[in-house]
This record gives structure tokens, C-alpha cells and sequence, in this order.
């Protein structure tokens, strides 16, 4: 089969399309025929060497999927999955609906359930509660946009540029900052934060007290050290959440948060967003687009 291979960390240039043997399916799995993987910013950390747990290289990138299994439309999380082909727990497979593409179905699992288990699980949202989305324009802000919105929050966003704030208006944010004007603009009960570095000291400043600031990424850099007096002087929290873990230790709880999602999507109160399609053999290009933060949505590789 045709896969991307990633023999060596740098710059967009190190993915390489290639010919690898098909992957053999171990006790309880399945092949997924891929139509369409999606791709989540730890790509493009892996690829950089800069993930807290980096792969064993070489390494074939990606966690997410949408594909074909018997005939049956289904979207995942495996590894490897920049891929014609990739295996996957059968107990893991997820319906794709019949009203989805396979490119929204390959946006979906990553983005919404790291917005959907903060929001429904690790913080308190009161009807009519601001929520504060960072990088509101990429996938997992995009998703935080939509699902905030759906339980009733009054959501803001922030961006890099002027097109991405006028994109998160356009779908769905009542309000769009710039990074270097939201600590004074803003007031909010939820912060949503997939960029960190130093994002992390103003945006504990911006919430209410009884607020929370929701770590899920570091794609401004590494999480400044945070002086405890600072939460504890403002009465707010500081709540952390990584994915690979949950799914690993409280696979119920993922399975769950799941479910819920997919039947918001089936009626229609959510939606993945598509930015770019990208053939698989230009895997670079699209982590290019990304990596230059030119991209909006999700960013998808077709085989």
C-alpha cells in the first residue's frame, strides 16, 4: 500500500510518500479502507520531534481516519493513519451518518471530543456563561465554537489574523479578538485553550471568578510556568486535557462523550468543518499550510 513516512524529524519536507506492506490485523481488529485522514496539530508536533511522546522512527503519522470496513462507512482513531490502509479496534469503529462525507467524517472524533469531555465533564457551564475559545479558527477551536454555542454560552474567539476573526464570526463567535487584545476585552467563565505558551497567564486574568482555563495543547509553545497564587488569588481553576490518555484509562467515558456527539451531528446541531483537501503524496503541503497557520477548520489527506 501507499503511506507517508515521517524517517526523520523537520520541516514539512521529511514526509515522504512510499510503498509499505499492507498492515496485518491482530486479535479483535480490523482494516479500515481508508477514504480520508484527518489531520490534528500533534502531527505536526511529531513531525517537528516536539511531542511529549514522540514515536519510535521511522513512523507512518496520523491518528485519525474515515473509511470503509465490509461495506460499512465508519470513522477512527488508529495509528499510522496517513495511509491507503490502517488497523483499528473493531470495538472502536464509530457509524459514519449517511448525510457526511468521508473528508467531515475524518474532521470529527479528534477536534470535538477534546472541546465535548472539558465542557459536558470538567468544568461547570451555566446557562448564558462566556466561553473563551484560543485559535478559534482551527479545527478543535471550530468545534469548541459550535458546541459552546449549542449549550447556550455566549462564546468569543481569538485569532491570528483578521480573515480568521472574521471566519470564527461567520461560524458561530459573537465576538473575535487578536491574542494581544482579549486579556483586556475580555470577561469569561470558560477558556478553551489549545495554544498555550504564554496565552496561559492572560487568560487566567480574563476569567470570572469560579472560572476554568481548559489546557488541551501546547501549539504556541510549551505552558509558562503559572504561579499558583495566581489561581489561588482569583478564585479560578486550571484543568488539564489530553485524549490518548482518557481513551487508554476511561475508555467508557470516550465511548460515551462519543455517542452524545454523533447524535448531535445526526441532527444536525453540529458539524465538522472541511478547510482544505490535500492528496495523500502532498502530505507536506498540507502540514505546510498548517505549520504557516494559513489553514481554517480541519485540514484532510485523501488517499
Amino acid at each position: 500500500m501507499k503511506a507517508v513516512l515521517l524517517r526523520e524529524t523537520g520541516g514539512p519536507e521529511r514526509l515522504e510518500l512510499a510503498d509499505v506492506p499492507d498492515p496485518e490485523p491482530g486479535e479483535g481488529e480490523v482494516v479500515v479502507q481508508v477514504r480520508a485522514s484527518g489531520i490534528n496539530f500533534l502531527d505536526v508536533l511529531v513531525r517537528q520531534g516536539r511531542y511529549a511522546q514522540q514515536p519510535e522512527l521511522p513512523v507512518i503519522p496520523g491518528t485519525e481516519v474515515a473509511g470503509e470496513v465490509d461495506g460499512r462507512r465508519v470513522i477512527a482513531l488508529p495509528a499510522a493513519a496517513y495511509a491507503e490502509l490502517a488497523v483499528a479496534r473493531a470495538d472502536s469503529l464509530v457509524p459514519l451518518p449517511d448525510s457526511a462525507s468521508f473528508e467531515e467524517g475524518a474532521s470529527f472524533l479528534m477536534t470535538f471530543l477534546t472541546a465535548w469531555v472539558p465542557l459536558t465533564r470538567q468544568v461547570r457551564l451555566e446557562p448564558g456563561a462566556t466561553v473563551l475559545v484560543h485559535a478559534a479558527a482551527g479545527g478543535v477551536g471550530s468545534a469548541a465554537l459550535q458546541l459552546a454555542k449549542h449549550m447556550g454560552a455566549r462564546v468569543i474567539g481569538t485569532a491570528s489574523s483578521e480573515e480568521k476573526r472574521a471566519w470564527a464570526l461567520e461560524h458561530g463567535a459573537d465576538e473575535a479578538y487578536s491574542y494581544d487584545d482579549f486579556a483586556e476585552a475580555v470577561r469569561a467563565d470558560v477558556v478553551i485553550d489549545p495554544v498555550g505558551g504564554d496565552l496561559v497567564a492572560p487568560s487566567l486574568k480574563a476569567l470570572n471568578p469560579l472560572g476554568f482555563h481548559v489546557l488541551i495543547g501546547y501549539a504556541g509553545g510549551l505552558w509558562s510556568d503559572v504561579d499558583p497564587a495566581l489561581v489561588v488569588g482569583r478564585n479560578v481553576s486550571l484543568v488539564g486535557f489530553y485524549l490518548g490518555r482518557l481513551m487508554r484509562h476511561r475508555p467508557d467515558v470516550v465511548q460515551a462523550a462519543t455517542a452524545e456527539l454523533v447524535a448531535l451531528w445526526e441532527r444536525g446541531a453540529v458539524r465538522p468543518v472541511v478547510g482544505a483537501t490535500f492528496p495523500l503524496a502532498d502530505a507536506a503541503g498540507a502540514h505546510r499550510l498548517i505549520e504557516e497557520r494559513k489553514s481554517v477548520g480541519k485540514v484532510v489527506l485523501v488517499p
